[in-house]
């Protein structure tokens, strides 16, 4: 690998890198945010897209989206498919709107189409202006509590009783035994700040419930791996139930989410490694790679929370991102390992990503209802209709109707009015239908 090729590509000494520490940051990028191979399969083969088909079309858009990054916005962002996202993708969309995964794919293509015309244009100034940040935050903090009910309910911490309420799942359960285990380990790494931590959950979970007798390796083979149920879902999306509202409504929010996500998430990471003159270009980046999503059969991708692992590493330009995506090509190779993976080993991931979205209920001012109260109902909201489209549209509803009765109409932009009545129109239909 010839190195000063890279060095003049990426500029790396310029900002203040070197060729060895950018492959680091890019190889703890990976171990880092890898555990997202496993976790998005599962949610997608829920919506119904084959388990093996849902690997690999994570592993290509995770890949296609690294590798965009760095060379077009020459950044160590790291982007994959989002969690949230695809829990609004498989549970919102499909389960819950009755869409096909591949209309929900072509919701997603048509979301990537507007975020990027938005990206490329003075809109997204516009939009972010015109949405309050306590919303903003309520949408983080809802999601958040969302994915850690996903996380106890997959690990079988907590179940619906005879009376179909929420229980505690029983400990006598092997799987419960497995998953509080792994939660364990999973929170005691994470608060060591080690390196890779969700890998070796993972590692640590699946070899966990192998002694308990949950999961087997014996059907675990290198040879004759079965990628072929990728042709199903590669470019499989539809546009078939365009003339339903549902598909819509489902642009409609995930490009809310996709939007607002990723102007606090490429902000972010741009001011941490003191490059805030790049974020527009890592912005377009982020807003293509949704269109690659939708091509390659997953959920969109967004710009990881993770990504300050490579950065806390020395990455400081797009060659981390770069090294970052080859390694998501040469997780192909391990696809019979990933398929055995449990939900006791995922579950405690999910918690945890769930309790650091929900940190964000900090910046909400309690002082003033007008705000506070339409955040909370979003995150209250979200989790308990199992939907990330409910739960929105109630927030965003409440929030100028709370304005005009305090008589501070004023202070709600044109755009929100338009949301809220979009919304509004959504549960009015939803009834009627």
């Amino acid at each position: 690998m010839n190195r000063s090729i890279f060095e003049r590509l990426f500029n790396i000494h310029e900002n203040g890198s070197t060729f060895r520490r950018e492959i680091l940051a890019g190889v703890v990028s990976y171990f880092t945010i890898v555990y997202i191979t496993v976790v998005n399969s599962l949610i997608l083969s829920e919506a119904g897209i084959p388990f093996n088909g849902a690997i690999v079309a994570t592993i290509v858009t995770s890949a296609a989206s690294c590798i965009l990054m760095g060379f077009f916005a020459n950044v160590p962002i790291i982007l994959v498919p989002g969690m949230g996202l695809n829990a609004l993708f498989a549970y919102t969309m499909v389960q819950g709107m009755g869409l096909s995964w591949q209309s929900a794919l072509g919701a997603v293509f048509v979301s990537g189409a507007i975020f990027a015309f938005i990206a490329f244009t003075r809109f997204s100034k516009v939009i972010s202006d015109s949405i309050p940040n306590s919303l903003k935050e309520g949408i983080s903090v809802g999601l958040g509590l969302f994915l850690m009910f996903l996380g106890l309910e997959k690990g079988g911490l907590i179940t619906k009783s005879a009376s179909s309420l929420l229980a505690l799942g029983s400990f006598s359960d092997p799987k419960v035994i497995a998953t509080a285990l792994t939660f364990i380990i999973a929170i005691s790494l994470f608060i060591k700040n080690v390196p890779g931590s969700f890998l070796i959950t993972i590692i640590a979970g699946s070899i966990i419930a192998y002694c308990l007798g949950t999961i087997s390796f014996s059907g675990v083979s290198f040879k004759g791996m079965d990628v072929s149920s990728y042709g199903d879902v590669f470019m499989s999306l539809s546009f078939a139930e365009a003339g339903r509202f549902d598909f819509w409504v489902a642009v409609f929010i995930m490009t809310m989410v996709l939007v607002f996500e990723n102007i606090g998430l490429v902000h972010g990471h741009v001011n941490s490694i003191k490059r805030p003159g790049q974020y527009q270009k890592a912005f377009q980046a982020t807003g293509i790679s949704v269109l690659i999503s939708g091509l390659a059969g997953s959920s969109p991708t967004v710009a990881t929370v993770e990504t300050a692992a490579g950065i806390a590493s020395g990455g400081r330009t797009g060659f981390t991102s770069v090294i970052t995506g080859i390694l998501f090509i040469v997780s192909i190779l391990f696809i019979p390992v990933i398929k055995v993976i449990p939900d006791s080993a995922i579950a405690p991931i999910l918690i945890i990503i769930g309790i650091l979205m929900m940190e964000n209920i900090k910046h909400l001012n309690f002082g003033d209802f007008s705000e506070s109260v339409p955040a909370i109902l979003i995150i209250a909201m979200i989790p308990f209709t199992f939907s990330i489209a409910d739960g929105m549209a109630i927030g965003f509803i409440m929030y100028p109707i709370l304005k005009i009765v305090i008589g501070k109409a004023k202070e709600v932009s044109p755009v929100l009015y338009i949301i809220g009545v979009l919304f509004l129109a959504y549960f009015i239909i939803s009834t009627i239908s």
